[in-house]
């Protein structure tokens, strides 16, 4: 056990110079820390999206040029670094700082140690994992099956999913009004939404193919941006269904959508921990299909009104749909159940006395 001073020190670092929903994760624990007291910030590449964001949120951050482990001179850039802000906690987040940042904090004697595992995804070396973090944070129990199968200490694992706030992701009778009349959505429409980054495990041709199968008065919205968008917009129009899908780009505010849609159809076949925006659509009330994959299978046995196929089968994703669209359509009472239930296991407060606790485990404590 350590003895931490007041308003101890949490740094955070992660490689990535995207924006997604690790590096969403991480900037909402680094924003839920400082509300109980604790200094916080990040060392992230100088041109990362994350860097700029938690600028924007007076989020300190310490830029470096990149993570290089094969580059002595990014090594003893990082020592200084972090020997200079002496941190009470560190938490890395992808591979290549995990690896250097994780044997630094060993070697300057760092009190907790986190390694933050995100994705369910094939391991392809277990020695950050092993030897370098006091313990590892998993967004899924999925996930923590995974690493302990591979040999990681069940002692070791936190299962620690992404909270999500629980009063934002609220349905809105307002928001659901405004986004249907902007988009021309009839109130006898039935609006199957998806809220994600464009990559190819997203599944979102899926979506379109399904869309090719429905009935005139299905609709599909598709919220997002990505790598995958010019090759999606393509298959719409291929498959004549360019105007009953919808693309409405990224959005700051998804939980303006989100109330608009009826159904949720979440089509990630691979790599998902417990994905933020279906926790959100849960929150919202929605009734969600989805592919059959370990941790969302994991987080839909919260709720009752769901559908699992397979991905790809777009006949059963149609019947599927079929179904949910004959359940209550936004009725208070069903969707009160769900939120209230989603909010329990994956909400921003449950993760964030999760985390509190472990933290004084280790003698971390924040005089907030």
């Amino acid at each position: 056990m350590h003895s931490i001073e007041q308003h101890p020190l949490v740094i955070h670092t992660d490689w990535s110079r995207s924006w997604g929903g690790q590096e969403i994760r991480v900037l909402t624990e680094l924003k839920e820390l400082r509300k109980h007291g604790f200094r916080v910030g990040l060392i992230v590449p100088q041109e990362s999206e994350l860097a700029w964001r938690a600028g924007v949120e007076n989020i300190a951050v310490y830029p470096i040029k990149k993570f290089a482990k094969f580059n002595p001179g990014s090594w003893w850039d990082l020592i200084i670094l972090i020997r200079a802000l002496k941190p009470a906690v560190i938490n890395t987040h992808s591979s290549e700082d995990s690896w250097m940042v994780g044997v630094i904090a060993r070697f300057c004697c760092i009190p907790l140690i986190i390694r933050t595992r995100h994705v369910l995804a094939p391991v392809s070396s277990t020695f950050s994992y092993k030897f370098f973090p006091h313990i590892v944070f998993t967004c899924s129990a999925a996930i923590a099956d995974q690493l302990a199968l591979k040999g990681i200490s069940r002692d070791k694992l936190i299962v620690l999913s992404t909270g999500n706030d629980e009063a934002r992701f609220r349905f809105s009778r307002q928001h659901r009004e405004s986004i249907r009349q902007a988009y021309n959505i009839a109130d006898s429409d039935i609006l199957v939404g998806n809220v994600a980054f464009f990559r190819h495990y997203k599944g979102l041709a899926f979506v379109i193919r399904t869309a090719a199968v429905m009935p005139a008065h299905f609709r599909f919205m598709l919220v997002g941006d990505g790598e995958e968008l010019l090759g999606l917009k393509a298959l719409a129009n291929e498959l004549g269904v360019g105007d009953r899908v919808i693309f409405a780009g990224h959005q700051e505010q998804p939980e303006h959508y989100f109330s608009a849609f009826d159904l949720f159809f979440f089509s990630s076949y691979e790599a998902e921990g417990v994905s933020q925006s279906l926790i959100q659509s849960l929150l919202n009330g929605l009734p969600v299909l989805a592919c059959r994959l370990l941790s969302t299978v994991e987080t839909l046995g919260f709720i009752e009104d769901y559908r699992l196929v397979d991905y790809n089968d777009v006949t059963a994703a149609g019947q599927a749909l079929q179904d949910l669209a004959r359940l209550p359509r936004r009725d208070p009472e069903r969707m009160e159940k769900q939120h209230q239930a989603v909010a329990d296991h994956y909400g921003t407060k449950t993760m964030v006395q999760s985390l509190l606790e472990t933290y004084r485990r280790f003698g971390v404590f924040s005089q907030d």
